[in-house]
């Protein structure tokens, strides 16, 4: 993989080795959070962790989906051994916004085909350094953190202001501006001590194994939908658009379930944000399978109308390409996608940063798996101590200020059950 005409300062060494089995991977995590897209249960968590930093590099404006593969493309060009790996988290928004490309030292990666540890360095790898890293990887561990006292802080504006931002928004959609827009607010965290990111990791994982548990340069989460995977010619897109709140009672949940499946209200809003990921997808895939009528995703703290969308690639497109080709969709957006884009920047209120934006892992050979970063929070304080947490509503005809709010607060539990 080697340039001929590379700086022999700027070449990244890569080696790979086979590890044994790890189920666990998120234990491994320091406190300052290192690297993680993880989904699955403790005892047998699939995706890829990392920590340590041999390089990065930022992103802005429209071109930065294009302008970090190219980035990536020229790293991997100057790779030497095995193919390295990168974590990457970008800004919803074209303007303001950073987006972030990350190469770990360590890198470790556990699929149906086993578990692999990839180290990078700027740096010839000895047998000796991989020993050396293998021997901490094993060392015993155990992740705690106590009790963690939480002050909550208003978000960008007060929650009765977003509430008539809402039905702003309903009155447009129904005098026929656009057909749905998606807003979102915010709220702050505030610590008596620094947050353990290794051990918040996993108390998210352990609270919902069916999501993607995310961090990447400081922001975390555990996402329920899927962006992009890409597997080869194979790629996968599991849409969520459409939320109802759980029950403890079995029975009820069922009830609550039915409704959902019986809400024109939020059949519309799903239907808006599968048709929008089928179209960017048609663009790169054919077979695309489109189910006609969504399943019942059921989280701890909510259920959700879900479609997975699936296709074959018929071009090189990579996986950050594809990601590029289908954010923002309705899901997060809207319907159609500019005006919705420009009702948000006029109501929304606050900077989105890199929430619900695509966030992942990418590979040399543009296989990876992007998520977009949902019930999440941004670290925002270099002590760990603040965090903003996001969450945000599809707004269609038969929305109501009233209930968004709820919604909302709904999405909230997620990240401050964790967080308390």
């Amino acid at each position: 993989m080697t340039s001929l005409a590379a700086d022999q300062d700027s070449i990244l060494y890569v080696r790979t080795i086979d590890l044994p089995d790890i189920p666990n991977l998120l234990q491994l995590l320091p406190a300052e959070g290192g690297l993680a897209w993880i989904n699955g249960l403790a005892t047998n968590q699939m995706g890829t962790i990392g920590w340590g930093e041999v390089t990065r590099s930022s992103f802005h404006g429209p071109e930065r989906f294009s302008r970090a593969q190219r980035w990536w493309s020229q790293q991997c060009s100057i790779a030497s051994g095995d193919e390295p790996i990168a974590f990457a988290s970008f800004a919803f928004d074209k303007d303001p916004g950073t987006s972030v490309l990350v190469i770990p030292e360590v890198a470790i990666t556990r699929n149906q085909t086993g578990t692999r540890l990839t180290l990078t360095s700027h740096v010839a790898i000895s047998d000796g350094q991989l020993a050396s890293v293998v021997g901490e990887i094993n060392r015993p561990r155990v992740v705690t953190q106590g009790i963690n006292n939480v002050t909550w802080l208003p978000g960008s504006r007060p929650v009765l202001e977003w509430q008539s931002a809402v039905d702003n928004a309903v009155a447009r959609i129904n005098s026929g501006e656009l057909d749905k827009v998606v807003l979102a607010r915010d709220i702050v965290a505030q610590l008596d001590e620094p947050i353990h990111l290794g051990a918040l990791l996993i108390r998210l994982n352990e609270s919902f194994p069916e999501c993607w548990t995310f961090c990447v340069d400081g922001l975390v989460g555990a996402t329920p939908e899927l962006l992009i995977r890409r597997e080869g010619e194979h790629v996968t897109s599991r849409v969520l658009a459409g939320t109802m709140r759980r029950s403890r009672d079995t029975d009820r949940d069922g009830q609550l379930a039915a409704e959902l499946l019986d809400s024109d209200k939020d059949q519309e809003e799903h239907a808006y944000a599968v048709e929008s990921v089928a179209a960017a997808l048609a663009t790169h895939c054919t077979d695309l399978n489109v189910p006609k009528s969504p399943f019942i995703l059921r989280l701890a703290n909510v259920q959700h109308l879900a479609t997975d969308v699936t296709g074959e690639l018929v071009d090189a497109a990579p996986a950050l390409a594809l990601a590029a080709s289908l954010h923002p969709t309705a899901a997060v957006c809207g319907t159609p996608t500019e005006r919705a884009s420009h009702v948000i920047r006029e109501l929304e209120g606050m900077d989105r940063g890199r929430y619900s934006a695509p966030v992942g892992w990418i590979t040399a050979n543009g296989d990876g798996e992007f998520g977009i970063a949902l019930r999440c929070a941004l670290v925002e304080t270099q002590d760990r101590k603040t965090l903003r947490l996001f969450a945000g509503c599809g707004i269609v005809a038969g929305s109501t200020g009233e209930s968004e709010v709820a919604e909302s607060q709904a999405k909230f539990a997620a990240m401050k059950s964790a967080l308390e």
